[in-house]
């Protein structure tokens, strides 16, 4: 009898052990967020906020040339972008962007060494792109950015390519006719969080000006086209939303009424015009690039790499939680009459 209960214990310990697989240590804490009761607390756990510190911190920046000097455009050949910029300036941000983006391989990632000026490498073209695009984005999109902005840092963090972009794709094949529609279902889905909810809601939601709601607005059967497919869909884009900033659903949501923008806290305003901004820097921007990029940058579907919101948050609520680096790189803040 002892043997057995000893072997039951062990049993119950082991499927004790394989349960709390999927919970995390103590200690968790809480943040409320909004009026007791109505549970908007923000649950977070310090180790996790200790993990990523190290990835959120600034690096160093170079001291400053001394200037004023004369304009880039006077001092260097085929700039399209900065040549406005003081030529002391240009090559501060020069030499920061190398860091940011291409540490070990310099500046030869981009520049040919025996001709600067050349267009001919792809990774140049890009390059100068996605200065337009830093520029287009701190100047065009405060709603979202305030006055914190982005540098190359933001998303690079060090790698040439960031380490959270994303393809199209069309998932696993299934069998055609009806059985075969699994409405993108089904599959351990890496954006929504390992879910069974549809694996790309990024193609439908942050590539294209699809609407993300899940309440009609009229009684069904007129026209009304919300129903639970299409909710699995929006549950899938704001799982991704939650992972990719850290944060539960009451960061941006009030649990009594999550439709209700009244209320939600500001944070829901901030993320609404970040979706427009994602759909805006895709559309404009990395979506057209597809046809610069050699084929080994290309995805399964033949398209180029596009962001999300996990490109620049990395899992914090704030990229580089909050802290910002134009005051340094003013000429990254505003779009430069060469453009």
């Amino acid at each position: 009898m002892n043997i057995m209960l000893k072997r039951l214990a062990g049993l119950a310990c082991l499927g004790a052990f394989f349960l709390l697989q999927g919970c995390e240590r103590p200690p968790i804490e809480t943040v409320q967020r909004g009026y007791r009761g109505v549970a908007m607390g923000e649950v977070y756990n310090p180790r996790r906020v200790a993990d990523q510190a190290a990835n959120n911190a600034i690096p160093d920046v170079a001291p400053a040339l001394p200037g004023p000097g004369p304009k880039a455009s006077t001092v260097y050949k085929n700039l399209k972008v900065l040549g406005d910029t003081d030529s002391a300036e240009f090559v501060g941000i020069m030499a920061a962007m190398t860091a940011w983006v291409a540490p070990s391989q310099g500046c030869t990632y981009c520049h040919d060494a025996a001709n600067f000026a050349s267009d001919g490498l792809y990774t140049k073209v890009v390059a100068r792109r996605m200065l337009q695009m830093t520029q287009h984005l701190n100047q065009d999109w405060k709603s979202h950015v305030a006055g914190t902005g982005v540098t190359c840092y933001t998303c690079h963090r060090g790698q040439p390519v960031p380490a959270n972009i994303w393809f199209g794709n069309d998932g696993e094949k299934h069998a055609d006719g009806v059985l075969g529609d699994h409405a993108g279902k089904n599959e351990p889905s890496q954006i929504a969080g390992l879910s069974s909810l549809p694996f790309d809601p990024l193609s439908t939601f942050l590539d294209a000006p699809n609407e993300i709601r899940v309440v009609g607005q009229t009684a069904l059967p007129t026209g009304n086209r919300k129903s639970i497919k299409q909710t699995e869909w929006t549950y899938a884009l704001m799982i991704h939303m939650s992972e990719s900033l850290g944060v539960n659903c009451t960061y941006c949501h009030n649990s009594r009424s999550f439709t209700d923008w009244d209320q939600s806290t500001p944070q829901r305003a901030t993320a609404w015009y970040g979706i427009r901004m994602v759909r805006d820097l895709n559309g404009a921007y990395l979506d057209p690039l597809a046809t610069t990029l050699p084929p080994n940058r290309h995805g399964p579907m033949g398209d180029g790499p596009k962001v999300d919101c996990a490109t620049c948050h990395q899992g914090a609520y704030k990229p580089l939680y909050g802290k910002s680096m134009l005051s340094d790189f003013p000429a990254l803040a505003a779009k430069t009459s060469t453009n």
